[in-house]
């Protein structure tokens, strides 16, 4: 399949939002939108099942059929098609972006109830896509020329850190790193209590492990700024904030508990939840 962007419809408010987010980076990328919708698969032997599956199909195919019309005219040099997939909207997406060079997802779509901030669907595709996943929030910030990218100490940074990279060169963005910690066998409640000496060498330590994970993608992408941002807080909070000017937040998804399954942790599960902008989700093993 030739590489493009996927995004995933159903009609609700944040979907378009995400397709229309999609459109726009498709043609920052030079690439063509491929527009996927869910339908229950059509009953063998229920008439009345069939008839609702025909009919929500039916329904599905006019959606993409607008929203089609609608980015085209928007984005004239942008290649869009549409597809209708059978069965659940997770699995349905997660088949359709094999190969793909990135999947967006509205943070929630039409099922769910009223406050919830990430539904199902956007969470699976995060958590499971064998190619980037980008969770697009309905409403965002206006935001600052910057792509930050969250860098842990458990998992290699290095898809995470290229892509946001890569990000910012597409768009004309900086890049601003951002490494959350605190001192060694120290809860973040307690980081008060430790002296300010030992703060700052512990500092000192993680300004260095930082600008040893930065060097190689400044001397690749020499164009593009990069701002080292070291912050004594939680992980997620520090990318929440961070996020609330920001063009884009980028995270990096490391292995499941077990070998080749997926994961999506806790820090990405509240930034997921509490972002101010789009939020990219890179597997560890993309390329």
């Amino acid at each position: 399949m030739t590489r493009s962007v996927v995004a995933g419809i159903d009609g609700s408010h944040e979907s378009l939002v995400a397709a229309e987010w999609a459109a726009r980076e498709a043609a920052l990328r030079g690439l063509g939108l491929r527009l996927v919708h869910a339908a229950p698969p059509a009953p063998d032997h229920d008439r009345a099942e069939a008839a609702a599956a025909f009919s929500w199909a039916r329904s599905g195919q006019d959606l993409l059929d607008r929203a089609e019309a609608r980015l085209a005219v928007l984005h004239p040099h942008v290649a869009v098609t549409g597809a209708q997939v059978a069965g659940p909207a997770a699995a349905g997406l997660l088949a359709a972006c094999e190969g793909a060079a990135l999947l967006v997802v509205g943070a929630r779509g039409d099922g769910g109830f009223d406050g919830l901030v990430v539904g199902a669907t956007a969470l699976a595709a995060a958590s499971g896509a064998s190619c980037p996943v980008v969770v697009v929030p309905a409403e965002a910030a206006v935001p600052e020329p910057e792509v930050v990218v969250g860098v842990g100490a458990r998992h290699a940074a290095g898809p995470a850190v290229d892509f946001a990279f890569r990000a910012a060169r597409t768009s004309g963005a900086a890049v601003r790193a951002v490494r959350a910690w605190t001192p060694p066998g120290v809860s973040p409640q307690a980081v008060l209590g430790v002296p300010e000496e030992d703060r700052g060498t512990w500092e000192d330590e993680e300004v260095q492990r930082l600008s040893d994970v930065l060097r190689t993608w400044r001397e690749t992408y020499p164009h593009v700024a990069a701002r080292p941002d070291v912050v004594l807080l939680h992980p997620a909070y520090a990318l929440v904030r961070a996020s609330r000017r920001a063009d884009l937040l980028v995270l990096g998804r490391g292995p499941g508990p077990r070998p080749h399954t997926p994961r999506l942790g806790p820090v990405a599960h509240a930034v997921l939840h509490h972002a101010g902008c789009p939020v990219a989700v890179v597997p560890g093993a993309y390329a």
